[in-house]
């Protein structure tokens, strides 16, 4: 009979300690202040293994996992922007990156997003400029876009931030895509083994600065960068006024002697509204608090600078929870 009490005053004293324990997590305070008190689940697609934005998002995940109690955020590789929007827009997604053009896009129902209107995508920071590279391979008479009429050219994969902007740009300088172009729709690491096989003579990268796959295509596939020319690029950013002048400094690549001087878009980490503002705001404090943990992942990360997250946001609104974040360190927000 005594054993049966103590059984009983032992499980009791389980009971009463596991709601104390309750209790005292209710409040949510974790290690930066999640307080649902349940854990957050996000589905976080970043782009193609071989660009700046995998590796990034990776780092991006793990400390936001090591910082933000109750939160796991699960990167994973995808095609890009376009495809980001899409995972985001069908709820497969909650957080990703994307180009601010193709954002807008999205927001504004236009172009590959016609009939297909996301006014729900919030962003939740402006990382950096993330320049057009247009590699060709050497020896092929390739000096400008225009001598792309007519040649073996990798676009990008399908739905991804290169091919949209292929089909901006091709057709500035004359070519109308993909008619005029013998098109191969592959991805960065596949691209790299085309040119190194002599199967495309040209391809267009959009990522940041440097880029693994321009130095693959550059320093073993026999390529050189080649620019958009300054009356090109004022015509362009008349026309998408998400766009940016950028030069892509001499020395950036191997054997790379002269500037380059090219088209820019900034790179946006952005969310779905329905994502909880707290949440958001933990990782918008959580990201800029410890962005120095993030050098080693790549050298693009020394290009950020909170001041310029609240800047060229091409008019997409911000998430709440970001805004919080940034009114507290009194941002001026567009």
């Amino acid at each position: 009979m005594k054993q049966n009490w103590r059984s009983l005053w032992m499980i009791g004293l389980m009971a009463v300690l596991m709601l104390l324990s309750a209790c005292g997590n209710s409040n949510g305070e974790g290690k930066d202040g999640n307080k649902s008190g349940k854990q957050v689940k996000l589905n976080f697609p970043t782009a193609s293994t071989t660009g700046t934005i995998y590796p990034l998002g990776s780092a991006m995940a793990n400390l936001w996992n090591n910082n933000i109690e109750d939160l796991r955020v699960n990167a994973q590789a995808s095609k890009g922007g376009v495809e980001n929007l899409n995972l985001m827009k069908e709820g497969e997604a909650d957080i990703s990156f994307a180009t601010a053009g193709i954002i807008w896009e999205a927001y504004n129902g236009e172009r590959g997003f016609k009939d297909r209107k996301y006014d729900d995508v919030r962003i939740v920071a402006g990382l950096y400029l993330n320049p057009n590279q247009l590699v060709v391979r050497k020896g092929e008479g390739i000096e400008s876009v225009a001598d792309l009429k007519g040649k073996r050219f990798a676009p990008g994969s399908v739905g991804s931030t290169p091919e949209v902007e292929s089909q901006i740009i091709l057709p500035a300088f004359g070519i109308a895509y993909p008619d005029d172009i013998k098109e191969n729709y592959v991805g960065f690491t596949e691209a790299i083994d085309l040119m190194r096989n002599k199967q495309i003579d040209g391809a267009l990268i959009q990522a940041g600065l440097p880029t693994a796959g321009v130095t693959e295509m550059i320093s073993t596939a026999n390529g050189q960068l080649i620019g958009i020319e300054e009356d090109k690029r004022k015509e362009l950013m008349e026309e998408y006024p998400w766009y940016s002048e950028m030069t892509i400094p001499a020395g950036t690549y191997d054997g790379q002697e002269e500037d380059v001087d090219t088209l820019a878009i900034k790179m946006m980490l952005m969310a779905d509204a329905s994502v909880d503002d707290e949440t958001i705001y933990e990782m918008t404090k959580s990201f800029w608090e410890n962005i120095g943990e993030l050098e080693d992942t790549h050298a693009i990360v020394k290009q950020m600078e909170l001041e310029e997250a609240v800047t060229d946001l091409a008019g997409i609104p911000l998430h709440e929870g970001a805004k919080k974040y940034y009114e507290e360190q009194d941002l001026s927000i567009e």
